[in-house]
């Protein structure tokens, strides 16, 4: 189906969320001809609570649907009217002066590009705080986008108006959405036993998710891990510019020494610990894989990500008696209220209590 064929049958797009992800909503008049036409050329899926058709928000469809981007410094890609291209590269000019992260750029300019595709040629630097105020209320009723996707379209906005326009009373009278109130998801001991269990016979595999849960690593620190980064005289490892940009230590666990050695025999690591099949720095979506896979041959019928392996670690240091400053310092948050999470996770006084319904026999 080529993009021509979408525009004559009527289809019409909209950028959205669902289930916390971004996708496309494909709306049409009902006519059994566009569905199977949209079927035999797409992955399309109905959903029931929004009642349209949506596909996953990448380059692909927007492509096949003739959404075709605007590529913008960093890869960034949207639909932006050239009256505020403009924008959009100030706004990436000052994320970098600023020394952000990459992600956090990304991130910034994806969120701000979607308000200047809204806008079309409507100039961005003219809006007023009424006028944002409408465009998030938008955002929340027409796109229902989550509470943490207002957040961050939030961010990137404010930030434009405040740091690239100096505007800073804009944003006084602009509410944000309350965020949910969500505990982290955790592994029991046993499920984790079972995770590494499966992975005896990968010793590449079974290393990095040992160390993802025996040091509390993200994915993107476990990736970025390098030979000269390892100490195991003095056993500890050296986690550079993570979260925040702050280098922090943490314990090298004893248990995985032999394991380490084993390792670096057997595939000869040159710079980095984990490295790909060519050489270079192993993938994030690699180590999540690796992580699904464990899983999956575990049995472990949970929706956890990787992410998990940290937070179990996190939640196992505080169940051993770790003082919480010090599990602070070994997961590098900046502020203990972060930390202070998972102790909803280890009130064990609360698990000892006893339901009434145990006590009506």
């Amino acid at each position: 189906m080529t993009r021509m064929d979408f525009d004559k049958n009527n289809y019409t797009f909209e950028l959205g969320e669902h289930k916390s992800k971004r996708v496309i909503w494909i709306v049409f008049p009902y006519n059994h001809q566009l569905i199977n036409d949209l079927k035999k050329n797409t992955n399309a899926k109905w959903s029931q609570s929004n009642k349209k058709w949506y596909v996953p928000d990448n380059s692909h469809y927007r492509k096949l649907f003739g959404l075709e981007p605007v590529i913008v410094g960093d890869g960034v890609m949207k639909n932006i009217h050239p009256n505020n291209l403009p924008a959009l590269t100030r706004l990436i000019e000052q994320l970098k002066l600023k020394a952000y992260s990459p992600n956090t750029i990304k991130t910034y300019a994806s969120e701000f590009a979607q308000l200047l595709q809204t806008l079309k040629m409507y100039p961005v630097d003219t809006l007023t705080a009424e006028q944002i105020r409408s465009y998030i209320l938008y955002c929340v009723e027409k796109l229902k986008l989550s509470e943490n996707l207002i957040h961050s379209r939030l961010n990137a906005i404010k930030f434009y108006f405040e740091q690239v326009l100096h505007q800073e009373k804009i944003f006084m009278d602009i509410p944000r959405p309350k965020k949910p109130s969500t505990l982290p998801k955790v592994f029991s001991r046993h499920d984790i036993k079972k995770m590494f269990a499966v992975m005896e016979n990968n010793t590449k595999h079974l290393l990095m998710l040992k160390l993802c849960y025996g040091m509390g690593l993200r994915v993107s620190e476990i990736v970025h891990l390098k030979l000269e980064d390892i100490d195991s005289n003095r056993m500890q490892v050296l986690i550079h510019q993570s979260k925040g940009k702050k280098d922090r230590y943490v314990p090298l666990p004893e248990s995985v020494l032999e394991l380490l050695r084993k390792y670096y025999k057997e595939y000869l690591p040159k710079v980095y610990l984990f490295e790909g099949q060519r050489g270079g720095q192993y993938s994030v979506r690699s180590c999540q894989a690796v992580f699904k896979n464990a899983l999956t041959k575990a049995k472990i019928n949970k929706k956890i990500g990787i992410h998990g392996l940290r937070h179990s670690y996190a939640t196992h240091l505080i169940e051993q008696g770790t003082d919480m400053r010090f599990v602070q310092d070994l997961l590098g948050h900046q502020n203990i209220k972060t930390t202070m999470i998972y102790t909803h996770l280890t009130d064990s006084s609360k698990r000892q209590i006893k339901s009434p319904l145990d006590n009506l026999n």
